[in-house]
Parts: C-alpha cells; structure tokens; sequence
C-alpha cells in the first residue's frame, strides 16, 4: 500500500494549511471545555434533570473517543480533505441548530452529532500535518504548533464561554462555532491538499463497531466511576465489557492484513514513549483546571470569567514551552526535553503539598506556570510520535494520539477528581456534625461535594460547616496534587527508558 506522493506544496501554502489545521483542532478541542460555563444556564432554562446534565456534558466525549478510529480509517480511503472539510460543514450546521432547541434531549443530541463531526476533525489534522511538511525540522515546528493548541484550547474555552456569557444567552456558546466552520471550508478548499490511499482498503465493519462501542463503555465507566465510586456494580460490567470489546478489537487488527488501527505501531518503543507522554501531560492539566476551578469559584467566590483569567498562568507556561521545546530538543535531544517537561509538571503539583492549608491564588501560580510548561513537551511528544511512522500510518497514529488526548482528559479528571472527593469527604467527617439535628438525608446531601456543603451550609446558616468545608478542600488539594505529582514523576522514568538518549526528531526516521 502507497500513498499518492503529490509535489511538496509551496511555502506559502504548507503555512496556510497549517493555520486551517489548527483553528480546526482549536473549535474541537474548545468545545471540550466551553460548556462547563453554559452548563448552568443550560439547565435553568430547559429544566434539564441530573441525568440529562450528564449526558449533556458526557455524550460529546463518548462519540469522539468511539469514532475517531473509524473516522480515519474513512479519511484515508475516500480522502483526508474531505473527512475534514465534511466534518467542519457538519459542525457548523449542527452548531447553528441549537437556535431551534426546546428541550434538553435536543442538546444532547447536537453534542452527539458534534462529536461525530469532531471525531472526522480531530486525527485528521495531525494525519495531514506529517504528510504536508515532508521535511522533518519543519514538521516538527508545525507539530508544536498543532500541540500548543491542544493544550491552549482547553485552558481558552472556559474564559472564551465566561467571556460570551457576561454579554450573550448560552446559545453563543454553540454559534460561536458558525464563523469559524464557515473560514475553515472556504480556505480549505483552496490551501488543502488531498490525500489518500492508493490502495483501496476494504471496511472492517466489525472492526468500527468494536472500536465505537469500546471506548465508549471504556470513557463511560471511567466518569462513572467518578461519580459513582469504585462500588458502583453496573459501572464495572460496562467496564469489563468495554475491555473485553478492547482486547478483541487489537487481536482482530494484529491478524489483519490491512487493519482499520494499525496497533503493531505499539511495538516501536520510540512510538509508545510518544504516547504515554501525550497522555500524562494532559492527564495532569485536565485534573489541574477541574480542581483549581472548584477551588477558584467555590473557596475564592470567583465568577466564571474571574476564574479562566486566573487559569491563564497555565496556558502562559504552556506557550513559551511549546516555542522553546522543538528548539531545545534539537540541542539536548527529545528524551531530556519530554522527561524534563514532565518532571517540571509532576513537581509543580508535588510543590501544592507543601504549601500551608491557607494558601491563597498567589501561592499556587507556580503550579499553573509548571504544569503548564510540562504540558508544552507535549510539543515534542507529538513530533516523536509522528517522526516514528511512516505517511502510510499517519492516520492510525494519529487516531490513537487522538484517542489518547480524550482519554487523558477524562482519566485524569475521574482519578484525581475521585481521589480529591475521597480525601474531602474524609477531612470533613460529615458525622462531626450530627449534635445539629439533622436528618441522614441532609447530611448526605452536604457530602457528596464541596459545593453540596457549600450550598447547605450557607443556607442553613451553619458557619462551621462552612469553615470546615474550605479547609477540607484545601487539604483534598493539596494532598491530590502530591499523589498526582508523583504519578506523572514515576511515568517520566518509565519514558526515559523507552526513548535513545540521541533521537533526533529533526531527521526522518
């Protein structure tokens, strides 16, 4: 099997494809996070139940993470342009839709087709970046660049949706996606390159029903998990049925002559090391913005936009790290940068432990600044897994990076997030509270989140609960930050062993 082999685009034009590639990854990766500021005014006017909430948020995640395999595979048969440009019209017709809503069910639906729309986008980016910049140290700057906006859509949809809120309903929350859909197709057309396989690769329909509903009941129970505990019986037979559907998948794809996901990527060390890191790094960030945001919002009383603003230290170490890191790894190589990248991150949360229990936003700035600087190797983690595959299986690395990016999100907002419940929920000790009178269902109400006793306590006039509250989050932070740090520190060292001390990712390899 061959890719068509098109004559290396102009300067001019590889730049301006590049720019397309990546405000179509921003829309995408923007979405992710956009909503949690709608989120409320969503609910207060079409009534949503707790269950409808959960899928409002979830539903976009789930059809992303269980399509983007399948949607590559489609790019590269019937061509990667038109996946991405058809994916971009489906996004903005459907975004433009949510002026006719009444009900929440209708939002969920526009965030399921979001995510099919999304799961066309999203690998496509990175597939058509390796195959575009045909030299390697050009690639990898337009890897950085596609990696700096990974990072950087996700700390900007908060204070983008905040922004948008302060002036207009939470309908602009969706249509801001209208004009940007509208740039990408017209300039696409023009700057875009086609490309596709030479050879035509029959549909493994099994194949794409296994991946869909794998990681869908993989993501699925993970964030139930979360919100359920690790007792929650249901949660773990979707889960094991998700693994299940996994592990026949990979055996179906290792057996087959032409895969729908080539997963014998994962036998190149150099690869895998690219991909552990992608997932760590985003891993560590998703946990940091959801917990500094409750603690921001709920500890501080910041209003939503207060609190993207304040998150922006974050997103400022991951610039000038994402800029600095190809630059460095050419002089001191990519495994020094990656490891280093995610040691500075895993320290800048080790850092939170040591910090008194009444520390305020100025004390925690050099986590965000860290964190973000470890997200910004991601740079360099991008151009590895890149660099390792050949044009022919950019498409299933970048599916699985794709694939991995969603997973790291959500893993780690539902470990870290479970573990600071757990560790809040102990330092509470919501029974100390009993002498009041209240009755069991109240008190069960005030600990299933910092918010619940918030909201309890304050309205309840109970000012020791309320005290009690602030400083068991603060605890739960702090001791979350510590167990995550060590985590991404002790992942840096396994990474460090699977990539040469000399790999130079400015040479095609």
């Amino acid at each position: 099997m061959g890719m068509t082999n098109p004559n290396i685009l102009p300067t001019k034009q590889r730049w301006s494809a590049l720019l397309v590639l990546s405000i179509s990854l921003f829309v995408i990766v923007m979405d992710m996070t956009i909503l949690i500021m709608a989120l409320p005014a969503i609910v207060a006017e079409l009534q949503a139940t707790a269950i409808e909430q959960l899928w409002i948020v979830d539903i976009y995640s789930l059809i992303l993470a269980g399509l983007i395999v399948t949607m590559s595979f489609i790019g590269d048969r019937w061509g990667r342009k038109k996946i991405l440009l058809l994916g971009f019209l489906i996004f903005g017709v459907t975004s433009l839709m949510v002026v006719f809503v009444t009900s929440a069910t209708q939002i969920i639906v526009i965030r399921a087709i979001l995510g099919m729309a999304g799961a066309m986008i999203m690998p496509t980016t990175l597939s058509m970046i390796r195959t575009i910049f045909v030299d390697a140290k050009e690639r990898a700057i337009a890897l950085s660049v596609w990696a700096g906006i990974t990072g950087f859509g996700s700390v900007l949809g908060p204070i983008i949706g905040g922004i948008l809120l302060e002036k207009f309903s939470w309908h602009s929350t969706f249509l801001i996606n209208v004009p940007i859909a509208i740039i990408a197709v017209i300039v696409g057309l023009f700057v875009l390159p086609e490309y596709k396989t030479r050879q035509s690769k029959s549909f493994d329909l099994l194949s794409a029903i296994l991946s869909l509903f794998s990681m869908m009941a993989i993501v699925w129970s993970i964030k139930s998990f979360s919100k359920e505990g690790l007792t929650h019986g249901l949660t773990w037979v979707i889960f094991l049925l998700g693994v299940g559907l996994l592990i026949i998948f990979i055996q179906r794809n290792l057996r087959a002559t032409h895969p729908l996901l080539d997963v014998s990527l994962f036998k190149n060390n150099i690869f895998t090391a690219g991909i552990l890191s992608a997932l760590i790094s985003i891993f560590g960030m998703s946990a940091l913005i959801l917990l500094i945001s409750q603690w921001l919002q709920l500890v501080q009383g910041f209003s939503p936009l207060q609190t993207g603003i304040y998150i922006l230290p974050m997103a400022i170490g991951e610039i000038i790290a994402t800029i600095i890191a190809p630059w460095l790894a050419q002089r001191i190589g990519a495994r020094s940068v990656i490891v280093g990248g995610l040691i500075i991150s895993g320290f800048g949360l080790i850092y939170m432990y040591w910090l008194p229990v009444t520390f305020n936003y100025n004390d925690i700035i050099p986590t965000l600044v860290m964190v973000g600087t470890g997200v910004g190797s991601l740079a360099v983690a991008s151009t590895l897994i890149m660099s390792s595959t050949s044009v022919e299986r950019a498409s299933s690395a970048a599916a699985i990076e794709e694939t991995v990016y969603d997973l790291g999100n959500v893993l780690g907002v539902a470990i870290l997030g479970s573990i600071a419940t757990l560790i809040y929920r102990s330092s509470l000790n919501i029974q100390s509270f009993e002498n009041l009178n209240l009755k069991p269902s109240e008190l069960n109400y005030a600990n299933e989140s910092i918010a619940n006793t918030l909201n309890f306590a304050s309205k309840h006039n109970l000012t020791k609960m309320y005290e009690q509250a602030t400083h068991s989050f603060n605890i739960a932070l702090m001791d979350t930050a510590l167990i995550g740090g060590i985590g991404i520190v002790a992942i840096a060292i396994v990474i460090y062993f699977l990539i040469p001390k000399k790999y130079d990712i400015t040479k095609n390899h």
